[in-house]
């Protein structure tokens, strides 16, 4: 069918922290990697979480695939946002 997308429903962590010596959210998926344009949901996982505090939830992800379309223009983007970081520019000035 046209404009349908593969979804993948697949296992997943979140570790949460609140400390005062950082704020940190990660998600590890298991089993699959996204690619390219692939949109990640994640179900159940706290939004907050209290300071001083830090947790590791086991929940369920949805991965969206992207089509070729999607795929190819976030590699176009990605690629346009990455020769900006070359666009760096030198000049003479003083030392002191």
């Amino acid at each position: 069918m046209i404009g349908s997308r593969k979804t993948h429903d697949i296992p997943c962590t979140v570790e949460i922290a609140q400390t005062p010596d950082s704020l940190r959210a990660y998600v590890t998926l298991e089993g699959r990697d996204p690619g390219p344009g692939d949109k990640v949901i994640v179900h159940g996982a706290p939004t907050r979480i209290g300071f001083g505090e830090q947790g590791v939830f086991h929940c369920t992800a949805t991965i969206i695939h992207a089509g070729p379309i999607g795929r190819m223009t976030t590699r176009f983007l990605s690629y346009l946002e990455l020769t900006e970081l070359y666009e760096i520019g030198f000049s003479a000035g003083s030392a002191s």
